[in-house]
């Protein structure tokens, strides 16, 4: 299992990435954190993933879980034509919501635990590899999921990793400290374990 977790892109750690995936690898990203977004700043997230992932060598493309809705199998052939899936940040309980209302939850989980493809994820995309996302509405809205996703809120994460992580900390130029507090207290009431990364950490996992 291949996994690249940070709180904002490469982080200081690009060298680790390009090492886990190898250079020139294809790439699937996955936007779907952005689903609650207006069409146009969707399209310009997308955009600015796509980008510097081109420049940087790698084939990148997204991939929108929406199409596949009902087709899991679909969904599953399709990421097999990648070696990293790219999940960028955005609100962490659409985008947990839009994996689980087109399978791609169970999907990923799959590919990504038996080595088909890599998993790169940044801000909520590293938070929904991990097992759960208490304390992340201190900094993003479950109450955008209903109009976007059309089912409820989801608390839990893929569990690919075994502990929390609360993005943005130190001196990002993202972090709220009241919000990185409240999560914290959020997960040390709940007796999870967690780790708080800044804009420049990464956590790489290669088993």
């Amino acid at each position: 299992m291949k996994l690249f977790l940070s709180s904002y892109r490469f982080g200081d750690h690009r060298g680790a990435f390009v090492d886990l995936v190898g250079r020139g690898a294809r790439i699937a990203v996955i936007a779907a954190a952005a689903d609650s977004w207006p069409l146009n700043a969707r399209s310009s997230a997308v955009t600015s993933e796509l980008t510097p992932l081109r420049a940087a060598g790698f084939t990148a493309e997204e991939v929108d879980v929406r199409d596949f809705a009902g087709a899991p199998e679909a969904l599953e052939a399709r990421l097999r034509e990648f070696d990293c899936l790219w999940v960028r940040g955005g609100n962490t309980f659409v985008l947990r919501a839009q994996l689980a209302r087109s399978g791609a939850d169970r999907v990923i989980e799959m590919l990504v635990r038996s080595g088909v493809v890599a998993y790169a994820g940044y801000s909520a995309g590293a938070c929904v590899a991990t097992p759960t996302l208490i304390g992340l509405d201190a900094s993003d809205d479950p109450a955008e999921v209903m109009p976007t996703c059309g089912i409820d809120p989801i608390w839990s994460g893929l569990a690919l990793i075994d502990f929390a992580i609360v993005p943005h900390g130190g001196d990002s130029l993202l972090e709220d400290p009241q919000v990185t507090a409240r999560t914290v207290a959020a997960l040390t009431t709940a007796g999870a374990q967690f780790t708080v990364l800044t804009d420049q950490e990464a956590i790489v996992v290669e088993r």
